[in-house]
This record gives C-alpha cells, structure tokens and sequence, in this order.
C-alpha cells in the first residue's frame, strides 16, 4: 500500500541553478509560530473554556523559544487571548477565525529557491464540509497577505496535518485523508500523489491505509508517523492488548516504513515510541499521541498523559532523536480530548 510513482529527476539544482522550491522539514530554523484563539460554543460548548486554557498554555510555553502570533476572530477574543496567554504572545485579529486548528487551515510555508519564502494553501474545506469553515479557508491566504509573501494554492483538497515531509524530497500521508470524495472528488490517487509532490517540491510519496470515517480528520498522518529528519522516522505504537482500528492502523503504518526507502533511496529508519497505558480522560476522542508534537527552536513542546513511565520513555526518546533540544511536556488533556494535539494546533514558519 505505498507508492513511488515519480519519475521527476531528483536534485538540489546545480551549479548556477536555483534549487528548486520545496518545503522544509519541520525540525528548520522558524521565524514564529502561528496558532489560533478558540472563540465558538458552537463548536466547543462546555469544554471551550478548558480547551481556551491548554491554547494557553502551549502559546505561552512556544513563546519561551520563537515569536507567536495568535489569530482571533475579533476585538473581544483579542481581548480574552491576552488575558489568558499575556505579553510574550502577539494577538491580532486582522486574520478571522472558525477554531483553533492551525496546522491544518494555515499555509505550508515553502522555500523559493533564492531565498525567500512563499506560501502554499492547501484549499482547507472543514475536513471535508465536516465543520464551520466559512474563515479558516481564508487563513492561509491571509498569513500570507500579512507576510506579503507570494501565495499559491495547491491543486488538491488537503491539510497540514495529513502530510508529512522531510525537506529532502520525500513525504507522508495517509491514503484515508486525501484520496477520500470529501476532499478530492474526482480525483485518482496518482493525480493527488501529484499534486501534493508539486505543491511540496518532493519526489517520492510513501502511502499508509489510514481510517476514514472514525474521526474528522479521516486520519491524519501526524498523530502517528513523523520525520525526525531525512532517512528517520517515529512511530507511535499502542500497548499490546489494544486490538481496535487506531491500534491495527499504527501497527500497519510501523510495517509499511520499516520496510519503505526514501527519494534517495535510503532504507528509513524507524523508531519504535509506546503510547501511554493509561490516560487520565474517558473521551472516546482522546489522542493520546507523543508524536503530535511541535518542535520550535531549541525545544521539542509534546504532551503527557499522566502515565510516569510511558511518559517518561517517551521524554527519552524524544531527546535522544532531537539532540540539543529541550523536551518539554504539557497536560494538555482538555485540548486532546477534541481530537487533536500540539501539532495540529501550531503551525511554523520556517526561515527562507
């Protein structure tokens, strides 16, 4: 279930030639980060309020290593995300929004080529017309507006979150997410395999099964399999008496890489991370992933479930695979229980 179905020259341009425009990996230099202030009942009733708190809180912690700036959809949560994240974190309101999920209505920064930075939108549709979406479809377009930097929209329906790239030509997603009517009608896999290559200069696409259905996302790659750098990945994997579809789905994708090669056809590495044996929330739509985790400069910003030991092995594992950088670990519980994580609730701008 994986594919190679590229037959674009690999390369980095050569001598006088610029090098071709491409996304970096996550583990680049940022300039900031880029989150979003919760604001509807309607999406998040009681639980808004808590969820405000853990957006908080990861703003805040973020902000100890780069610049963050948090879009609110008006003066009054302008008001309401200063009060709770306080002055290291820039809040404007010149960028509306539906929800908090960054990752997956900003833009993919891509680097030019000759040293600049230009953004990439990846046509957001509510995870297929799933959710209110009427001014997260206009976040990328206006990050890049406010950034006055070129701005380009992708020929796929798709999110941040459902791809995984390693800056060096090769990428991740699951099949579940983008060849799914809901996003790309019409479309065959190899048409999408395409245009995600395009849109992020890579060459080589690696597909895994994925689940549709059982969550909004349908499946994001992000909550289980992430590039570490070039030639490595992490894979988060349940304990062994777990048998449900998300357990077989992890179990697949650990396969699927292990035996997988990159764009320059180098045999990926994979590292094995435990997922938590216990957890302290009973939602049937807790993520309880170590992987959807946010590196900014200098640091690796990743949850904790209230596990001492898989949470601890987990910390490890972390800091042996991105030396130099501080693990830091957030109860973010709250955040977790509505589907998604650290990661897909930040998005990096890289330096061009």
């Amino acid at each position: 279930m994986n594919a190679t179905h590229s037959d674009h020259p690999y390369g980095n341009g050569g001598a006088g030639t610029p090098a071709p425009a491409r996304v970096p990996g996550d583990d680049v230099p940022h300039v900031r980060t880029w989150m979003s202030w919760p604001s509807r009942k309607s999406v998040w009733g009681r639980q808004l309020r808590g969820v405000q708190q853990d957006i908080a809180l990861i703003a805040r912690t973020v902000a100890r290593y780069e610049p963050v700036v948090m879009c609110a959809p008006d003066a009054y949560s302008v008001d309401e995300a200063r009060s709770h994240c306080g002055g290291s974190v820039t809040v404007i309101d010149s960028i509306p929004t539906d929800d908090l999920w960054m990752r997956d209505t900003a833009p993919v920064f891509r680097r030019d080529g000759r040293g600049g930075l230009e953004a990439v939108g990846l046509n957001f549709n509510g995870w297929g017309r799933k959710q209110v979406h009427a001014d997260d479809a206009y976040v990328a377009e206006g990050i890049a507006r406010l950034n006055r930097q070129p701005f380009h929209r992708a020929e796929f329906v798709g999110e941040g979150g459902a791809i995984e790239t390693d800056g060096d030509g090769t990428v991740l997603a699951t099949e579940s997410s983008l060849v799914n009517k809901n996003r790309n009608r019409g479309m065959s896999r190899a048409e999408i395999e395409a245009a995600v290559l395009d849109a992020y200069g890579a060459v080589k696409m690696i597909w895994v099964p994925g689940i549709k259905g059982k969550d909004i996302t349908d499946d994001h790659i992000d909550v289980t399999s992430r590039f570490v750098r070039p030639g490595t990945v992490l894979v988060q994997l349940p304990p062994n008496g777990r048998t449900d579809v998300w357990a077989r789905d992890a179990r697949e994708q650990f396969a699927i890489l292990a035996g997988e090669t990159d764009a320059r056809g180098r045999r990926l590495e994979v590292i094995r991370v435990d997922g938590p044996d216990t957890v302290r929330s009973r939602n049937k739509d807790f993520v309880d992933s170590y992987l959807n985790f946010h590196l900014v400069n200098g640091a690796v910003i990743t949850a904790q479930f209230g596990d001492p030991v898989k949470d601890a092995a987990a910390a490890r594992t972390l800091a042996a695979a991105f030396p130099g950088r501080e693990v830091v670990q957030l109860d973010v519980d709250r955040l977790m229980a509505g589907g998604g994580g650290i990661h897909c609730s930040t998005m990096h701008e890289p330096l061009a």
